[in-house]
């Protein structure tokens, strides 16, 4: 009982990070923007939140920095994609690469004189450490939801948002309307573009966040690549969740919980059947099986299953 109440936790920390970016994208996408620059725009998030941090020695300095960092990035990716109207793949792609190694390099550039400028492999002097809700936090398993850091409950507050937002209010129809069907949405009087650039920079922003849990709570450090991966995976859990942000949890604590299970299992001291190497590679192997079956089930336009219509399609006022 003990372990599992110690891989849930683990988990959850490890779900922070990928719900938020996972949330942001999948606003992002309802507008039919398609943006593969996350893991860019998360490691970018990861640098500036804790170099801010480090320089400033608040941790709050160091969220907003981060948020405006994917805001930035996202609204280069929203210029080339919504005005210029640039593929929208070969765009997130060039903002992944711009944003990984832009961050590796400013990582050697931007720490204290004492340590040659050099911020790889240092760490914070102080984190978001949990805070223990007493009472709920003793309840068996379940009370590993109520030992998080403010940026969990913060994310508790989020998803029911998210989703109340997207499907109960006129601004979410909208929303959705663009994604689906830009053209019809223009001529309902809504401006395309306007929502289209919002959302991309709100969704960079949540990115942003996400790779400011990273180095200011998961792990309060960084090092050169640090993020691993977890942009492409969020990718893949937008899929998963059906571009539903009520569903996003879901998806990330299958993710979460199969990334922490090696780490548990090894601090646990249990002998593993399963090699390490195939714990470590699982998440992607669920994104390849994750991905292959909701392709399928899109080609068939499954309903609910199926991704916004007007996805990774441009538009302009003049289109016909």
């Amino acid at each position: 009982m003990d372990f599992i109440t110690k891989l849930l936790a683990a988990t959850i920390a490890m779900g922070t990070s990928l719900t938020f970016a996972t949330i942001g994208e999948i606003y992002t996408e309802k507008t039919g923007v398609l943006n593969l620059g996350m893991e860019g725009t998360m490691l970018m998030g990861a640098l500036t939140a804790f170099a801010s941090t480090l320089a400033s020695g608040s941790l709050y300095v160091g969220l907003v920095v981060a948020m405006l960092t994917g805001g930035m990035l996202s609204l280069i990716h929203a210029f080339l994609c919504v005005t210029m109207r640039a593929n929208q793949v070969v765009s997130g792609l060039a903002i992944t690469m711009f944003g990984t190694g832009l961050a590796n390099f400013l990582g050697q550039r931007l720490g204290p004189v004492s340590n040659n400028y050099n911020l790889v492999g240092m760490n914070l002097p102080k984190k978001f450490d949990n805070i223990a809700i007493p009472l709920l936090k003793d309840i068996p398993v379940l009370g590993a939801f109520f030992d998080v850091s403010i940026l969990t409950y913060l994310l508790y507050l989020i998803i029911p948002f998210a989703w109340f937002f997207m499907y109960k209010t006129k601004h979410g129809l909208a929303i959705r309307a663009v994604g689906e069907s830009p053209k019809t949405a223009a001529a309902m009087g809504l401006s395309v573009s306007r929502l289209r650039y919002l959302y991309t920079i709100i969704g960079g922003m949540f990115a942003g966040l996400g790779g400011a849990c990273l180095s200011l709570s998961f792990t309060p450090s960084w090092n050169d690549g640090m993020t691993g991966g977890k942009g492409w995976i969020v990718i893949a859990l937008v899929i998963f969740a059906t571009w539903n942000p009520g569903k996003a949890v879901i998806g990330t604590l299958v993710f979460g919980g199969i990334t922490s299970l090696q780490f548990s299992l090894q601090a646990a001291g249990i002998k593993m059947v399963i090699p390490t190497q195939f714990l470590a590679f699982a998440p992607y192997l669920i994104t390849f099986f994750t991905l292959s079956v909701m392709t399928i089930l899109n080609q068939n336009r499954k309903g609910a299953f199926a991704s916004p219509s007007a996805l990774g399609s441009s538009f302009a006022i003049d289109d016909k």
